[in-house]
């Protein structure tokens, strides 16, 4: 990694990247829309669900808006629906990090490498996913889309953490996620390194499309990307 290049901020998504998923985002969404009677087995459910496949790492009401246009009573109610089903699942199941999350995120401090974690959900899932996995005080800042106006694809929240945190130069900033909204936040915010990991929503073609400049297994790999000594897939799309 050349000076100039030198990671300084590490900006890491949550479910599917340093929280392992195990489907329960997708098990949150089922049992919000089952609130308004769309069920598997339906044709309305078959549609709503890959949109809710298509959309992962963005604002979740920013799918239930697509999902219900024009409707926001109903948009509204079933994000609310969705926080309580998470938050249920959460109880019932717990949370765990990926294999490796709790190592990367001590190997970066260690390099005087800052960590923002940024996400989709609520600020109130947010808390509640630090809070069980007791990670407060292991990052230097986390983000949600209420706290910079909009979530991914769009760069607020990479840009957002650059300036809270003082970054000298957006090339500074390393990006990591699961998703191609995630690929595309980072690259529009100007990070030098935008890396797709294999543990979460989308697949490495996704990731690659959608501008990752490397691929790798998962969270445990940053560290050697951002440090120089792993081996890494790196994609041929131009910045």
């Amino acid at each position: 990694m050349s000076e100039a290049a030198r990671i300084t901020l590490a900006c890491l998504d949550l479910a599917g990247t340093t929280v392992a998923d195990g489907n329960t985002v997708e098990t949150a969404f089922a049992e919000a829309i089952a609130t308004l009677g769309i069920v598997p087995g339906t044709a309305a459910y078959d549609r709503a669900m890959t949109q809710v496949r298509a959309s992962r790492g963005r604002p979740k009401i920013d799918t239930f808006r697509e999902l219900f246009p024009g409707d926001e009573a109903r948009v509204q109610a079933v994000n609310l629906s969705f926080e309580r089903s998470y938050d249920s699942l959460i109880d019932r199941m717990g949370l765990v990090p990926v294999p490796g999350a709790e190592t990367t995120l001590d190997k970066l401090a260690c390099a005087g490498v800052r960590v923002c974690l940024i996400t989709g959900f609520s600020r109130t899932t947010l808390g509640r996913v630090l809070d069980t996995l007791g990670w407060w005080n292991r990052v230097d800042l986390a983000l949600c889309p209420a706290d910079v106006g909009r979530g991914r694809p769009w760069p607020d929240l990479v840009l957002s953490a650059a300036l809270r945190l003082q970054v000298d130069d957006v090339r500074h900033i390393a990006v990591c996620g699961d998703t191609e909204s995630d690929m595309l936040c980072g690259r529009r915010a100007g990070a030098s390194v935008v890396a797709g990991v294999l543990t979460g929503a989308h697949d490495r073609d996704r990731l690659h499309q959608a501008g990752a400049t490397h691929i790798i297994d998962s969270i445990a790999a940053l560290p050697g990307l951002i440090f120089g000594d792993a081996a890494t897939d790196r994609d041929t799309v131009a910045s």
